[in-house]
């Protein structure tokens, strides 16, 4: 049997989806499988992308499970199609952080339909995007000082990098400056 490269990355996504409940959830995973109920949904507002400048509604629904709640983002045409006491099966999501805070996201190649399968008790006791997850998934790492640096000491930064000692990480810096 002959596969192409595009056979073998569709049964590798196949192979690695997820059922999972809102507890189960964790920062950064995805193809996860996931059946909630809406429990709220905020009024959506609109905010300027950063990439490109476009305007964009969102808005954020509160959904849940017997195990917990979670946040979910919705974005533009997404906004109408969730509505507050309905159950729905999301299927190829993944999770991200926001502020360091979980967030269940919908992403382009998510499918999301709604279930007669009815969620009747939602334990709202166990918010995972209230648990603080650590930095967001955003990190700069920015390396030498900034402008407001140690006396005597370059900024480090964008130079030629022909001074090694200015261009080390922090904590090298940290451990050269405790020396002596």
């Amino acid at each position: 049997m002959l596969l192409c490269a595009t056979d073998v990355i569709h049964m590798n996504s196949e192979a690695e989806v997820k059922e999972v409940k809102v507890a189960e959830l964790e920062p950064r995973m995805s193809n996860i499988n996931i059946s909630f109920k809406v429990i709220e949904k905020s009024d959506a507002r609109e905010v300027t992308s950063r990439r490109d400048g476009s305007l964009n509604r969102v808005a954020s629904a509160v959904v849940g499970d017997e195990t917990g709640i979670v946040t979910v983002p919705l974005w533009n045409d997404m906004i109408p199609e969730i509505e507050p006491g309905k159950t729905y099966e999301l299927k190829n999501s993944y999770t991200g952080l926001f502020r360091g805070n979980l967030r269940l996201k919908i992403g382009r190649e998510s499918e999301i339909q709604e279930t007669d399968q009815e969620i009747q008790e939602i334990n709202s006791e166990v918010d995972m995007s209230e648990e603080h997850h650590g930095r967001s998934e955003r990190r700069h790492h920015y390396e030498g000082y900034s402008y407001g640096g140690p006396s005597g000491h370059s900024y480090g930064g964008y130079g030629s990098g022909s001074n090694r000692r200015y261009s080390r990480s922090r904590r090298d810096n940290r451990r050269r400056r405790h020396r002596y």
